[in-house]
């Protein structure tokens, strides 16, 4: 579960890291709860970590099973 944090920094900073995050294809909270988490010891969770049991495979019934199959499988 997310949390809000306000945080206070130098002006000159906040440019740079707006700047640095979108470089990267992050937010500026993302980017900070990174570096927090480099801190704090811990590991973010990989992609699939994160995604890992939030899908349910299509049926062979599936329409779309079938329009993939034709397209990939053949």
């Amino acid at each position: 579960m997310k949390q809000k944090l306000t945080i206070t920094v130098d002006a000159e900073l906040l440019p740079k890291a707006k700047r640095h995050a979108r470089s990267r294809g992050v937010s500026l909270s993302s980017l900070v709860e990174q570096a927090l988490r480099r801190v704090a010891g811990e590991q973010a969770p990989s992609f699939a970590t994160r995604w890992r049991g939030r899908f349910r495979a299509a049926g062979r019934d599936d329409p779309r099973y079938d329009a993939l199959a034709r397209k990939y499988l053949q």
